[in-house]
């Protein structure tokens, strides 16, 4: 396969599900899109939901801009699977049944970044990218010209 096409939909796949995160987190956190519940509420924020849309908001931005994002991809993974298996899972035994869909795709999208990283065009690989220049520069690394994505070893 192509690897700029490679590149580009790791982007787009993380810009995407950053921003669509962040959205579940700003519903929770402000009311956005109609809020919570028949009033459009929102959520208490020394409660689960709270911490729940603030980890959704905050880390919904950091994977959106690619900064940090194994870390909070790993952390946004086990809330989603914390939330598929509390909330979802005991009214079905498939996603399909306990609308539990998103959490899981979300979950494992989140694996997918943790163990990838961010990719091309994130804060993490301009960075990244600073800092091997610098070590470069120092001697203490030798520049690879075989990695298919910019800083991931083949």
């Amino acid at each position: 396969m192509n690897a700029r096409f490679m590149k580009a939909t790791h982007v787009m796949l993380r810009v995407v599900a950053g921003f669509l995160f962040l959205c579940h987190g700003g519903q929770k956190l402000f009311g956005w899109f109609g809020g919570l519940g028949p009033g459009g509420g929102t959520v208490e924020l020394a409660s689960l939901m709270g911490v729940a849309g603030v980890l959704e908001f905050f880390g919904g931005l950091a994977v959106l801009a690619g900064f940090l994002t194994r870390p909070v991809a790993f952390l946004l993974a086990g809330e989603m699977a914390w939330a598929y298996f509390t909330a979802h899972q005991p009214h079905g035994a498939l996603p399909l049944q306990n609308h539990g869909e998103p959490a899981v795709l979300f979950a494992f999208i989140f694996l997918f970044f943790a163990t990838h990283g961010a990719g091309a065009f994130s804060l993490d690989a301009a960075l990244g990218h600073a800092r091997r220049e610098r070590d470069v520069a120092k001697g203490a690394l030798r520049r690879r010209t075989d990695e298919p994505f910019p800083g991931h070893a083949a």
